[in-house]
């Protein structure tokens, strides 16, 4: 079959490497995809953005399935645009793409369905805010109720500061604004492939959103993650399955929007209780990179089965040893940061005969006269398997420490909860 991923970042390189493994698999194209896609398939000159020309290729080339990474394309209607061509896409409609899209939008439907979540308010301006926040002076996490590329959400300490982040998001995204009660616990990302009616389970992992060590600093598109996440046991497992996942796909066929695709839920996991902090129709960046790196089962054949609604299995085969994914990023992310620094040692590192327990994912990078030099906030993913989660971690850092570049970031302490535990 031919295949084509939407997407230029370590999530779109972590799925053509999965994707290019399985014997299905006979063509291979990213659009626009980026230098470590390139050593996997095809790039496409055809940014993601670019509905039409994705439109136009997929049915020039007879492609058998896209894979959407990012959700943008996904909010704007690429599945919807794709399905009017008789085009086959592992992702849902511009509909059903809302739970991600619109914070307000997923705040209501879950309240709608029962499906656990923080108590919540709508704003539109920093008048209600604050008289909100008097009211409520636990509603200390403040979003931004579109798309933000994971910089729309601050989880303050005090009303003061929350106050100042509703003034912020408003004036760099407008209104309206979620302003959500802050639970204590601990987050766990759960992903799952939905065929409109089933879910289908995968591993679970657990990102770290917060740009520094400790869980402090600014919120970011994900500093790093682990797979497994023990906080989430069998257990339950079963009741998230239940509780969240089910009544969520039920849920949105009952309001006519099917969903198709992967849906992702973030959790809190408050006193043994698993509450939705939010959804993403699409795999997480960087859970994607341990999770794929992880799984066992043909990914093609899943991806395909979800988006036909023919997803008949009950469970997915994945590697029983942990993966760590330590982001490096750009000095500055999630701020302002510069460009063009040499990835060098990168390049010599990808020149070597590679280690078949690790993988090092491209998130922003790209070629200039024939040198890899960054490009963007999250520049790499580098990511290992290992006996258990302390070796995982290991393994990881000795190979971030020589893939340095001047102005690197890092955190140091990704996977902590997992090691306390194992400890």
């Amino acid at each position: 079959m031919k295949v084509l991923v939407v997407g230029s970042g370590g999530r779109e390189h972590a799925l053509c490497w999965a994707l290019s493994r399985s014997p299905k698999v006979s063509a291979l194209y990213c659009a626009p995809g980026n230098p470590g896609t390139a050593g996997l398939g095809q790039n496409l000159p055809i940014a993601s953005d670019d509905l039409q020309g994705l439109c136009d290729f997929a049915e020039a080339e007879a492609v058998d399935l896209t894979v959407v990474g990012p959700e943008a394309p996904l909010c704007a209607g690429i599945a919807d645009r794709f399905a009017e061509r008789g085009l086959l896409v592992a992702g849902p409609s511009a509909a059903a793409a809302q739970l991600e899209g619109s914070k307000v939008f997923a705040k209501r439907f879950m309240a709608r369905h029962a499906i656990p979540t923080a108590a919540f308010e709508v704003v539109e301006n920093a008048e209600e805010a604050a008289a909100y926040l008097t009211r409520n002076p636990q509603a200390l996490v403040v979003k931004a109720a579109g798309l933000a590329a994971g910089k729309g959400v601050v989880v303050a300490g005090t009303v003061e500061e929350a106050l100042a982040a509703a003034t912020a998001l408003l004036e760099r995204y407008g209104g309206p604004l979620v302003l959500e009660e802050r639970l204590e616990g601990e987050e766990v990302s759960v992903i799952a492939l939905c065929d409109g009616e089933r879910v289908l389970l995968l591993a679970s992992s657990q990102d770290h959103k917060a740009a520094f060590d400790g869980d402090t600093g600014p919120n970011t598109g994900g500093m790093g993650a682990y797979s497994p996440a023990p906080v989430l046991d069998e257990a339950l497992t079963a009741r998230v399955k239940q509780e969240v996942l089910l009544p969520t796909v039920r849920g949105m066929a009952a309001d006519g929007n099917v969903f198709r695709g992967v849906l992702y839920a973030g959790l809190m996991i408050v006193k043994g209780e698993p509450i939705v902090l939010e959804y993403n129709c699409r795999f997480g960046d960087p859970e994607a990179q341990v999770l794929l790196m992880r799984l066992k089962d043909d990914l093609a054949e899943l991806l395909e089965a979800a988006a036909k609604g023919q997803l008949l299995r009950e469970s997915t085969c994945w590697d029983a040893r942990p993966a760590v994914c330590v982001v490096m990023a750009a000095e500055g992310y999630p701020g302002s940061y510069e460009q063009g620094a040499s990835l060098s040692t990168l390049q010599a590192f990808e020149e070597r005969s590679q280690p078949d327990d690790a993988v090092v994912f491209h998130s922003g990078t790209c070629l200039q006269e024939g040198q890899l030099v960054t490009k963007g906030g999250r520049v790499l993913g580098v990511t290992a398997l290992g006996d258990d989660i302390q070796s995982a971690r290991r393994r990881v850092y000795e190979l971030v420490e020589p893939l340095r570049w001047t102005g690197a970031h890092y955190r140091t302490d990704i996977g902590w909860r997992a090691v306390e535990r194992e400890q």
